[in-house]
């Protein structure tokens, strides 16, 4: 068959839908980042079936008759990487009070863009980890049935907050009403919440177990739940078999999410040397959103963050790449959460460059948006590896990201399920 170059996206689906092996595609390329492994493979050949990886060999192997065959001449393979912390339906340029200028639905289709965004960027799996009216549910059925493009999401639905707290609207008078949807107090109404939350939806639950950056009236650092409240949650989250995140910048809320058994530490900002001990004694994650520090200082006044959110920002980001420097040194699980929707979807990416420069080899920042991301889902079989069994998710960029993981900012090729979702460059396909 004829090589086609720069072949469009629809003309590739077209061929593999006339095709007697449709469901094949062989991928090439001259290097592939093995990321289980922690090395470089030379001279990669991945054959995809079905939309899983069925075979992981080198060039010259054998490749299936009526196979799709793509190849990738002078590029890097990576997995599909993977984002554990965006907000899917928030927009920075929209910030404070500027949110009330759009309809409740805007924030919907905010979404839509904001998904292909996000999957073009190389990101083919997120964790939504917060979003009004089930929206990152409906995104994520979009998505699976064809109606959009975007990356496989993992909802948490609303966030759930304690009252007056980060996860509550504390930004208007008591004459406005807000609806507090997912606003609970106490073990029982916590147990409670959970359950409905997962009735709607939600493959994880999140919540906020101290003050935030953005919201206006809370301490950033206040715990807002006590550890009874915190082990209800978890506990009950566990028992439904979904793992639970908590948004927690302070160190005693910290320490109380650790010991209540939470899955993941948001931010964790304010984490001490007890932490990372408690941490690596119960397999806890850290999630450390370090690089949105430098979009929120630079655009954020501009965008209508509050004067307290911009205040506690600066209190607090510097100290934040202090800790997550500390805490990979000390040897505690780091996954890549980037908390975007704070700052631009589709540039994720930017995180790598602050994680290398805060002390992570390039390879282990990759790892965390990968193999250890998977591991943190409790999905290690589906995603965060090119391996056998695992979904045909994968990326290419130029060069070597592990020279360079600034190249991450430049995804070329990306595939999903064993489509080829986007690709730029040299790219042939045959």
């Amino acid at each position: 068959m004829q090589r086609l170059k720069y072949l469009p996206i629809l003309s590739v689906l077209l061929l593999a839908a006339t095709s007697a092996h449709a469901d094949t595609v062989v991928v090439t390329a001259d290097r592939m980042v093995d990321v289980v492994a922690g090395h470089v493979v030379e001279h990669p050949q991945i054959t995809i079936t079905d939309g899983r990886i069925t075979a992981v060999a080198s060039q010259g192997a054998s490749v299936p008759a009526g196979a799709r065959k793509i190849d990738l001449p002078g590029m890097t393979l990576l997995p599909g990487l993977i984002d554990m912390h965006v907000h899917l339906t928030s927009d920075p340029l929209f910030s404070g009070y500027r949110r009330l200028e759009f309809t409740d639905n805007f924030w919907t289709i905010v979404g839509v863009a904001n998904a292909k965004r996000t999957l073009e960027a190389g990101f083919t799996t997120v964790r939504n980890v917060g979003s009004a009216n089930y929206d990152d549910v409906a995104l994520k059925q979009a998505i699976e049935h064809g109606y959009v493009p975007g990356p496989r999401i993992v909802p948490a639905t609303y966030a759930i907050g304690a009252t007056g707290g980060h996860c509550d609207d504390t930004e208007f008078p008591p004459s406005i009403k807000t609806p507090g949807t997912a606003v609970a107090n106490g073990p029982e109404e916590l147990r409670a919440m959970v359950r409905k939350l997962r009735k709607y939806g939600a493959e994880v639950i999140k919540f906020c177990g101290t003050g935030g950056v953005l919201s206006k009236t809370d301490t950033v650092g206040a715990q807002q739940y006590e550890l009874t409240e915190m082990k209800a949650l978890v506990n009950e989250a566990h028992m439904l078999g979904l793992r639970v995140a908590v948004h927690a910048h302070g160190t005693n809320g910290i320490k109380d999410a650790i010991r209540a058994g939470v899955d993941t530490i948001e931010h964790a900002s304010l984490a001490d040397e007890e932490a990372f001990a408690l941490a690596k004694q119960h397999g806890t994650y850290f999630s450390m959103d370090v690089y949105n520090d430098d979009y929120i200082l630079a655009e954020g006044e501009k965008n209508g963050l509050f004067k307290e959110s911009l205040d506690k920002e600066r209190m607090i980001g510097r100290q934040q790449r202090e800790n997550f420097r500390a805490a990979a040194k000390a040897g505690v699980k780091m996954i890549f959460g980037t908390d975007a929707g704070v700052y631009p979807h589709g540039t994720n990416a930017k995180q790598f460059a602050t994680m290398v420069a805060w002390g992570m080899t390039p390879m282990q920042a990759i790892q965390a948006a990968t193999v250890t991301a998977a591991e943190a889902l409790g999905r290690p079989g589906d995603v965060g590896a090119i391996a056998v069994g695992r979904f045909g998710d994968l990326i290419a960029v130029a060069g070597d990201p592990l020279a360079n993981v600034a190249a991450l900012q430049s995804v070329a090729v990306v595939i999903k399920g064993g489509e080829v979702v986007k690709q730029s460059g040299a790219t042939l396909v045959r």
